[in-house]
């Protein structure tokens, strides 16, 4: 035990709700399988920086079981004080010939290496080896640590022990060893008090590493008791949709551990107030197991898109993205639009808002002088026509009173459709140009206007122009090899994921990839030339095609992006420029 019981500035690094620190909350190590050295120093009394550790004692356990102890005096850098001898009884005599904290640091570390710490109060005790790590020249493994005092007060009530000191918890407890402010001693009854309050969470269902992380006696009970939910559910890679007493959908996720991923929503790691407010209407859970990480992600996209579950924010009306168009008549102009029609007209998008999809319009205008009038113009201008202040300003061609003809002004158009689906050179020269005569006159909002409309249409485009050559591909066949081993396989047929498997190590790959491609989805390509699926699904089958390790199998057409199209002109800008789009 400590020699000082309360250290305030080591626990100002520590949260108070913290009971593990360094581990994830996904981790997946079963505490019954993990390695602790539960550990004790015995000290002079002052700050870590000082170095005055004056006994070390370990003890590591795995599943119950002692593997080994570490015990040693050490020689201090400082007398021993007179009351920290009278209350350890440590004397200066007696670590006169101990070893010093340079020879001793080495083995202690090696001791410990690859295993979970444990320490009671572990703030103080941890802070003195890493700032003696730091001292002496010794890199600091950062492992993951348990501070029973944080756990105790997480689970051990003020009716059953009025404070949390380790002498009150082995006794309440009942530990055969009784802490005596010697390391070996106290460390031993820690590890019956660590043994005891990993019995408790036990029958909460508190199983894991992970869990362990995320445990609070801050969780409402009426949300630890839904734990039940993630009973029986699978362990592998799929969606996990709640469901309330109605059968209504009110949530859909995906994990790489469905069973783990369910769990963290009954403890502390939760801390959205919407999906607390979820698992109080939640009735039971329905998993959707899937055979790669690929398939799970993609059956999640389409899932919310059927069900709009209420918790769910992102994905649910895919169908109502912005587009930006060009019409499809004599003298064609561009619009927002939220639907892709077979009309003839050219797409770029979609975006993410209303609002950059007209900032991406904005952009094209200041490069080409399309009209921007809304009215269906004919082929020949009225009589009584009349040209408005744009053209007047030689912004645009004014076709409306024969200042451009249809052959002009179609040049014009071609020029524009490049720009969306092929080169974006000319609309990045124009927006730059702009930006930076007004910057020479001290315009700067104006200037950051203009560029923010070049990031907005290079955006959309390069979506665009990224998502139509797969779009065009009837057949593809990709695989990754898997770290278990064997490979995993998808399936892509015009944007769409058509299927996932997976073949065992040692195998070969072939016969799945034939199995696979007779038995995947058939998928018809739309009359436009975008995916058969929603872009959000297709970019993550690209994201996972597009990954260093993956292999086409089979291919059957061309999937080429445009040498330069807008995804290669977001990398051709100026620093200043590309800083602001890295930042999106």
């Amino acid at each position: 035990m400590s020699t000082t019981p309360e250290a305030p500035t080591q626990e100002a690094l520590w949260p108070e709700e913290l009971v593990v620190s360094g581990a994830s909350e996904a981790d997946p190590q079963i505490l019954s399988e993990v390695t602790f050295v539960v550990f004790d120093l015995e000290t002079t009394g002052g700050a870590p920086a000082d170095g005055g550790i004056t006994e070390i004692g370990a003890v590591k356990v795995r599943g119950g079981e002692v593997l080994g102890e570490f015990q040693t005096l050490v020689r201090p850098e400082s007398p021993i004080p007179a009351f920290i001898s009278l209350l350890t009884g440590i004397t200066d005599s007696m670590v006169a010939g101990a070893p010093s904290l340079g020879g001793v640091l080495p083995s202690f570390l090696e001791f410990c290496a690859g295993s979970i710490l444990v320490a009671h109060n572990a703030p103080y005790d941890v802070g003195f080896v890493k700032a003696a790590c730091d001292r002496l020249g010794h890199e600091w493994p950062a492992p993951t640590v348990i501070d029973t005092v944080k756990l105790a007060r997480h689970i051990v009530s003020r009716d059953e022990a009025p404070n949390r000191k380790l002498h009150t918890l082995a006794a309440l407890f009942g530990s055969p060893i009784e802490p005596d402010h010697r390391a070996l001693q106290d460390a031993r009854a820690t590890v019956h008090v660590l043994h005891a309050l990993l019995g408790r969470i036990g029958t909460l269902g508190v199983t894991t590493l992970g869990e362990l992380r995320g445990f609070s006696a801050k969780v409402p009970e009426s949300t630890r008791r839904k734990r039940h939910l993630a009973d029986g559910l699978p362990s592998g890679p799929g969606v996990y949709m709640f469901r309330d007493e109605k059968d209504q959908v009110l949530y859909i996720g995906t994990s790489v551990n469905i069973r783990t991923r369910v769990r963290n929503y009954f403890t502390a790691s939760e801390h959205r107030s919407r999906m607390r407010e979820m698992v109080a209407r939640a009735a039971r859970v329905t998993p959707v197991p899937c055979a790669t990480t690929l398939e799970a992600r993609v059956r999640e996209i389409r899932l919310i898109a059927e069900h709009a579950p209420p918790y769910n924010r992102r994905s649910r009306k895919p169908e109502r993205k912005p587009w930006l168009k060009l019409t499809a008549e004599a003298y064609p102009r561009l619009s927002v639009v939220r639907d892709v029609q077979a009309d003839g007209a050219t797409y770029t998008g979609p975006f993410s808002s209303q609002e950059q999809a007209e900032q991406a319009v904005a952009a094209l205008h200041e490069a080409y002088p399309l009209r921007r009038c809304t009215p269906r113009l004919p082929k020949r201008p009225a009589k009584n026509a009349s040209a408005c202040i744009l053209a007047e300003m030689g912004r645009c061609g004014a076709p409306c009173v024969g200042g451009i003809d249809i052959i002009g002004y179609s040049e014009i158009v071609t020029q524009v459709r490049e720009a969306m689906i092929s080169d974006a050179g000319p609309v990045v020269e124009a927006s730059l140009r702009r930006a930076t005569s007004l910057s020479e006159l001290q315009r700067y909002e104006e200037a950051a206007e203009h560029r923010d409309r070049l990031l907005s249409y290079l955006k959309g485009a390069a979506r665009a122009q990224r998502l139509a050559p797969i779009a065009a591909v009837p057949h593809l066949v990709g695989a990754r090899r898997r770290d278990s081993g064997g490979w995993e396989f998808a399936l892509v047929r015009h944007g769409r994921l058509a299927g996932t498997s997976v073949s065992p190590p040692g195998a070969d790959p072939m016969p799945y990839v034939d199995a696979l491609s007779l038995t995947g989805e058939i998928v018809t390509p739309r009359e436009v030339p975008y995916p058969s699926a929603h872009p959000e699904e297709t970019e993550i089958v690209l994201n996972w095609l597009e990954q260093p390790g993956t292999r086409l199998v089979e291919l059957e057409g061309t999937w080429a992006w445009p040498v330069r199209g807008a995804a290669h002109a977001r990398h051709s800008l100026p620093q200043e420029v590309h800083r602001t789009i890295v930042l999106e």
